[in-house]
């Protein structure tokens, strides 16, 4: 996968591109407000939501695993298993073959919230004429995957992809 990009200064000038990117931010946006709302609502934290997220998506993780999907330190995703166990929606349990390791995954509760959040995601997908959404599902892979590798990527110290940062406070 590449990420190469134009050049800083150099704009690919294209209205339906330009629309695609404003809409992906609004997508962005939305997901964070309604990974926030019902966070709040079903007493998790953001980030207890994303790692009921990451497991519904992977299935039970070692908890480095986790906490690298994360990008938490492993005193953090230890705090963070600790909190999604007393929330009792997710359990460490012994890895199979490592008796030395656990695997976080989600216990009975935890899948419930999957189940009931999933209502929701697919009846937004639903609203796409049925004739688009497998073409839009692999788009929302093939983007997913691409900003996930960004990410990584930053974190790594690998690339910058915003070589204009914010100011430094006053």
């Amino acid at each position: 996968m590449s990420l190469d990009v134009p050049a800083t200064g150099e704009r690919i000038v294209d209205d339906d591109l330009d629309t695609a990117v404003r809409n992906l931010r609004k997508l962005i946006l939305a997901t964070e407000r309604y990974r926030q709302t019902v966070s709040a609502v079903v007493g998790l934290g953001v980030t207890e939501s994303q790692a009921v997220s990451s497991l519904a998506l992977h299935g039970g993780r070692g908890q480095s695993d986790l906490a690298r999907d994360l990008q938490l330190t492993s005193s953090a995703s230890t705090a963070l298993v600790d909190r999604l166990e007393r929330q009792g929606v997710a359990e460490r349990t012994r890895h199979p073959h490592d008796r030395r390791r656990t695997v976080v995954r989600l216990t009975e509760r935890g899948a419930q919230l999957v189940s009931e959040s999933r209502g929701y995601l697919e009846h937004a997908l639903q609203l796409l004429p049925p004739e688009l959404l497998g073409g839009f599902a692999g788009g929302l892979a093939t983007v997913a995957d691409h900003l996930d590798s960004v990410a990584r990527r930053t974190a790594a110290g690998e690339i910058d992809p915003v070589p204009t940062h914010a100011l430094p406070p006053d």
